[in-house]
């Protein structure tokens, strides 16, 4: 069984973590909401798989802007494998560039860093989002990687005070192609199977009998 602790960052009101005024009016103002709706999409998108449990870490109304001790002890005390830790970056007041920038803690395991750049580089493919930090793939002393005693990322999908980035990261399809990246970085590192769809291999050998029964009447009239 392989347990993700999955953790969207933040909740509806903490004060000062949200999409500023002066870039506009957008359906999802609130970094929570937009780290949420990549782990909502990630959930569903990992229910294609065997043996994979996903724990939200935040409380998943918003309401509550659960305290960062609270959600590495939860991760701990249940045993994860791994840990998420979906964010949005601020900093550039207004200004263009950006892009995603994810962080390990410094003392983390080679065997993770190599993680980093390997989730890193597939949000890139999926996303474009590269943007032009000089240090993209990055460690700091951050609680949500420091404090848990699993391997941990905290990724930084973009700026929310960027004129580059806010047009792509509100998008629904930003955040369906940073899910898509996070989960098949997970597939392929921890091995994850999908899950067999018996409805679907009916469907294939009923199109592959009708394919057969056609192959061996075009026969039939050919000689």
């Amino acid at each position: 069984m392989f347990k993700l602790a999955l953790d969207a960052g933040h909740g509806l009101y903490t004060k000062g973590k949200e999409i500023p005024a002066y870039m506009g009016k957008y359906p999802l103002q609130k970094e929570w909401q937009l780290n949420s709706r990549i782990c909502d999409y990630m959930q569903e998108m990992l229910k294609a798989y065997k043996n994979v449990e996903v724990l939200r870490l935040d409380d998943v109304t918003g309401k509550t802007d659960v305290t960062l001790k609270v959600r590495t002890a939860k991760a701990n005390s249940w045993g994860a494998d791994f840990l998420l830790s979906e964010h949005h970056n601020a900093g550039i007041n207004g200004g263009t560039g950006g892009g995603v920038v994810v962080y390990t803690y410094p003392k983390t395991s080679k065997e993770n860093v190599r993680r980093q750049k390997d989730l890193y580089a597939e949000i890139i493919k999926h996303t474009g989002l590269k943007g032009n930090r000089s240090t993209p793939i990055a460690s700091a002393n951050l609680h949500m990687v420091r404090e848990s005693l699993m391997p941990a990322i905290l990724i930084e999908s973009g700026f929310m005070d960027s004129k580059t980035d806010v047009p792509i990261i509100i998008t629904e399809e930003f955040a369906k192609a940073n899910a898509k990246a996070q989960v098949e970085f997970l597939v392929e590192e921890f091995n994850l199977k999908p899950i067999i769809d018996k409805e679907h291999i009916k469907r294939l050998i009923a199109r592959r009998n009708v394919i057969i029964r056609i192959l061996r009447r075009l026969t039939w009239k050919s000689t």
